[in-house]
């Protein structure tokens, strides 16, 4: 499918080259190809950083860095908020940018602008709060005080699945918090963060605060980077096995580290849901992003009493979806973001159905250009298949049955995962429990979205550590100093 005048160009508007020390530079090792998944089509040929590029772009981060600490919170705050007014002029572009390199329906993508660009309003306004404290030792003889500085230079790794707002998750509170910045978007999906790079440069960020890199050779820059002494923070959103070894890297230089790990979302639907309720959020947790998400839901727990009505529901919901390219009107479900995430739908799939679960809708990829799923529920899924014990990434709605709520926790907690989480019952005292109960990071009760800038965004035990967004996220990129003043 030829892509459209509009797209073509938007998409020669997008640079195709590195940025490093405030210039658009080529990259040593020479270019790659960026492919619409909904076609399978090239839409744009960029630069390819070699391990010396990303030592430069360290370099000029490095060199500017000083500088950007000593600007103003408030110049910071003026420059971040500039930015989100761009991309509120610039919605539709980006928008459209990130259903064509990832593959998301086009009012999804308008969604992620929207949440994405709360974040640099969040941390436009988090600069100016920044502070520490004063005060006596409690034997009075000196003052206290304990001042918050920034942590240094920073180099971020983000993933393909939410292009715009994973960088402005990332830049926004390093920004904010007097931080330069290095960052390497997915290799699948690099458009959108080269795009938000030109966009920052507009809105007045001085050269060399940012940085982009991205690389189809991910491993030799991030080992080169981090092991570079004078990098100060890695922040990193992605699988866990990759995850652990940029943790075992980040540990020579004891690195400030954040990580938003891989997740296995339970979703607890109790006897008692209200399951009008239950079903749209189900929908929202599971199919957004066509599934591609890390809270997504993963596992759908249902109360047995209950579990024949709401997979009927489910099934007619999920049969009735529009899959197609993004870009078309109506469609719920795009394409996923390679062949490889379609062929792991197909597996995951003949694995259960293997085990006796049971095909309520869908199943099937779609034949065709493109990589295409169809979106799927199966009903009677036994513990031990494969969608249950591995994050699906994918529109696969896996329903597991549970008869009491000790077992709903006890399933709930049966993995080394605990991002997000999510609970439907109408019964207060039961929603209160399961906020201790659960081992998440996050918690939705009766509802299917979470995600917000002002909340703090992470998970525990596998999932990661640290958190992003509200006011937690802006201490990740903060030191902290005491200083103590002898009384006279």
């Amino acid at each position: 499918m030829a892509l459209t005048a509009a797209e073509q160009e938007l998409l020669d508007r997008v640079e195709s080259r590195l940025a490093i020390g405030g210039e658009w530079v080529a990259g040593e090792n020479g270019t790659f190809d960026v492919f619409d998944p909904a076609t399978g089509e090239v839409i744009k040929t960029i630069a390819d950083a070699s391990v010396a590029d990303a030592t430069r772009a360290l370099d000029a981060a490095v060199a500017v860095q000083k500088e950007w600490a000593s600007t103003s919170a408030r110049e910071r705050s003026v420059i971040l908020r500039r930015a989100w007014e761009l991309l509120q002029e610039r919605a539709d572009d980006f928008a459209l940018l990130m259903t064509l390199e990832m593959g998301k329906p086009l009012a999804e993508a308008r969604g992620e602008v929207t949440y994405g660009g709360e974040f640099l309003r969040w941390f436009s306004e988090e600069a100016v709060r920044i502070a520490g404290r004063f005060g006596q030792n409690p034997e009075g003889t000196a003052d206290m005080i304990v001042s918050k500085l920034p942590v240094g230079p920073c180099y971020f790794i983000t993933p393909w699945n939410f292009p715009l707002a994973m960088a402005t998750r990332k830049i926004a509170p390093a920004l904010a918090a007097g931080c330069t910045v290095v960052i390497k978007p997915a290799a699948l999906t690099p458009l959108t963060t080269i795009y938000f790079q030109q966009l920052l440069e507009e809105a007045g960020l001085p050269k060399g605060v940012v940085n982009v890199v991205q690389t189809s050779k991910a491993s030799a820059q991030s080992a080169a980077l981090l092991a570079d002494p004078r990098l100060r923070k890695v922040s990193f959103t992605g699988s866990t096995p990759v995850g652990v070894k940029l943790l075992e890297a980040a540990a020579q230089n004891v690195l400030r580290t954040s990580m938003e790990l891989g997740g296995n979302a339970p979703l607890i639907v109790f006897e008692d849901a209200d399951l009008d309720v239950a079903v749209e959020g189900i929908m929202a947790a599971k199919f957004r992003n066509i599934g591609q998400a890390c809270t997504a839901a993963n596992r759908i727990y249902v109360h047995s009493a209950i579990a024949d009505e709401l997979g009927k529901r489910l099934a007619a919901r999920v049969g009735a979806m529009k899959v197609g390219r993004g870009t078309e009107e109506g469609v719920e479900i795009g394409a996923l973001v390679e062949e490889k995430a379609v062929v792991n739908a197909v597996r995951l799939v003949a694995d259960a159905t293997e085990r006796g679960a049971k095909v309520l809708a869908g199943g099937s990829r779609v034949e065709g250009a493109g990589y295409f799923f169809e979106p799927t529920v199966v009903d009677y899924v036994p513990t031990e298949a494969a969608m249950v014990q591995e994050e699906i990434f994918g529109p696969i709605l896996a329903m597991v049955r549970f008869d009491t709520e000790e077992e709903a926790i006890e399933l709930a907690n049966s993995t080394e995962y605990g991002l997000a989480s999510y609970v439907f019952t109408e019964n207060l005292h039961r929603a209160q429990r399961m906020i201790t109960e659960i081992e998440a990071g996050m918690m939705a009760i009766n509802a299917g979205v979470m995600s917000n800038a002002a909340a703090p965004f992470g998970g525990i035990k596998q999932s990661g550590l640290g958190r992003e967004g509200s006011h937690e996220g802006i201490e990740e990129f903060l030191s902290t100093k005491y200083t103590m003043i002898p009384r006279r």
